[in-house]
């Protein structure tokens, strides 16, 4: 009876963990799925924007036997259309989820892909964006879970911006230390310093749902970490009240990337 016991208990502990991964998983998928909920209002009406563009540059084609005209309103259809594939691209990229796998990884790339699905959604916010990115900035990253985790940070810099402002967008390399910064600040209401502490803790969180139900779960920024923290990388955050918050990740550099630059 014992020694049965004692085969039981290791296959136990291993349910348990694939039952654990499992969950995590399941979370990070709804986390993502949340994420594109927050946004999906925006990209409608930039949908519609653009439906509304190829319909009257048609109409102009068609009632228009000029050349010149045909072709402009041509090349304003061409153009309406590229941007709705690009971001349905990028929409259903980031739903789906990408592999896991590390590899190298441009971060200024990255941080375009996801701009792209959050254009939009800062304009109507009256939210401007000022991005500064050093080329060639190469982490050894698993893209799809750190563009989650930038979506995150952005969106959740978004909503601190109550009644618009500016976000800034950093990306460098630190050779001596060897990580790659991204840094997302907003312009906000900033973080009580006692608050500061806990805002990393899973269902911790600083702010109410919004009137489209997002935020407030307290899961947002503990998946962050989590994410950021199994790349071998670190976050920061620092805030000061009605000045704004900035938060930093870092991440190892890719050894090839980390060579050139320092050559």
């Amino acid at each position: 009876m014992a020694d049965g016991t004692a085969h039981e208990a290791p296959a136990s502990i291993e349910s348990l963990r694939a039952e654990n991964q499992r969950l995590r998983d399941e979370l990070a998928r709804a986390q993502r799925l949340s994420t594109v909920g927050s946004i999906a209002a925006s990209i409608t009406h930039e949908f519609n924007n653009i439906l509304t563009t190829t319909i009257n540059y048609a109409k102009m084609g068609l009632r228009n036997e000029d050349p010149a005209t045909r072709e402009k309103a041509f090349t304003k259809i061409l153009s309406a259309g590229q941007r709705a594939s690009k971001i349905t691209t990028g929409m259903l990229s980031y739903a789906r989820g990408g592999r896991d796998q590390k590899e190298p990884t441009d971060l200024a790339e990255l941080l375009g892909d996801v701009l792209v699905l959050v254009e939009k959604d800062l304009k109507c916010h009256r939210i401007s964006v000022e991005i500064d990115a050093a080329e060639n900035v190469i982490a050894e990253i698993s893209a799809s879970q750190v563009q989650q985790v930038i979506l995150n940070m952005v969106i959740n810099a978004r909503q601190a911006m109550t009644a618009g402002g500016t976000l800034r967008l950093t990306v460098r390399r630190d050779v001596s230390t060897g990580f790659a910064e991204l840094a997302v600040a907003d312009s906000g209401s900033g973080i009580p310093a006692d608050k500061l502490p806990h805002i990393f803790d899973s269902f911790y969180s600083t702010k109410e749902r919004d009137a489209q139900g997002q935020g407030g779960t307290g899961l947002g920024l503990a998946f962050c970490k989590e994410v950021v923290q199994a790349h071998g990388g670190r976050i920061r955050v620092e805030s000061t009240i009605d000045r704004g918050t900035t938060f930093t990740l870092k991440f190892p550099l890719a050894e090839k990337a980390s060579l050139a630059a320092a050559g």
